[in-house]
């Protein structure tokens, strides 16, 4: 679901682990947060669920910096992310590996790795991936600091199943309407999102078409 060295970052952890696909985000200050690659439709899914629903594993690693392993994740209550586990329930994915993708004080993204075989990574297996997270935090650390001023949400382009341009588009208006931080401004379209069963990217094409207005009192 990518191109060149974005494609290849994630067929690195599938071509050296036993997982079913990843997918790898950038959560840099250097660029809006973005989903660089997908090796599936899955894989793509549980990047979205969890950015639309604002809660999950994904979370989790980059607040703690350290790996959340879940060899058996349609099993057990994920108090911390109950609906998003539920939703994984729809899905094809028994097990989910994610590891935070940082340098020093940098946190640059997060790699997501899933299995549909429930299962732990061995130790060998886990020090892979540790080491493959520290070549893409390197390698993606190099593209952000190449990007062209004001140039951060070019890749992926417009249209891509990836972008999120749309979105940080949105929250902007989202924001000026509501008189709200941009923080707040992404929870308003979440929680609309959530109420009416639709993605974040689908209320956010709502407000950039102006057909959807977050002014208080509908104005």
């Amino acid at each position: 679901m990518a191109d060149g060295l974005d494609a290849g970052l994630c067929a690195g952890f599938l071509e050296s682990l036993p997982i079913s696909g990843a997918a790898i985000s950038v959560f840099s200050g250097l660029a809006p947060e973005t989903m660089v690659c997908a090796s599936d439709a899955v894989s793509a899914r549980i990047d979205e669920l969890q950015y639309d629903l604002g809660e999950g594993p994904r979370w989790e690693a980059l607040k703690t910096r350290s790996p959340v392993l879940l060899p058996d994740v349609r099993n057990g209550s994920h108090a911390a992310w109950p609906v998003f586990a539920k939703s994984l329930l729809e899905l094809d994915v028994s097990a989910l590996f994610v590891f935070p993708l940082a340098l020093g004080a940098l946190d640059v993204g997060v790699a997501e790795l899933y299995s549909s075989v429930s299962g732990p990574l061995s130790r060998a297996e886990h020090s892979k991936a540790l080491q493959l997270a520290d070549v893409v935090t390197w390698q993606l650390l190099r593209q952000l600091l190449t990007l062209p001023t004001g140039d951060g949400t070019d890749p992926p382009p417009d249209g891509s199943p990836l972008s999120r341009r749309e979105i940080h588009q949105a929250t902007g208006m989202v924001l000026a309407q509501a008189g709200t931080s941009a923080r707040d401004a992404l929870l308003l379209m979440r929680a609309h999102a959530f109420a009416h069963g639709r993605t974040v990217r689908e209320v956010a094409r709502d407000v950039v078409s102006r057909s959807l207005d977050f002014t208080p009192g509908g104005g």
